[in-house]
């Protein structure tokens, strides 16, 4: 599989938000993650770091 997932950046520690993810979109001053298996959620973060070659997709809240 080749999905990522997506981290939320806490005290410089990477926190899994959720797995398997296949989209995210802004939704307002959030930020609507979704994953395959149509699980979803939306915070209020900002995209801090992707890391494309380990599919990891690094957030940080606002």
């Amino acid at each position: 599989m080749c999905e990522a997932a997506a981290y939320i950046l806490k005290n410089g520690e990477e926190e899994l938000l959720l797995s398997d993810i296949d989209i995210i979109e802004p939704e307002g001053d959030s930020l609507r993650v979704v994953n395959i298996f149509g699980e979803q959620r939306v915070i209020e973060a900002a995209i801090y770091r992707l890391n494309l070659v380990d599919h990891k997709v690094i957030l940080v809240e606002k």
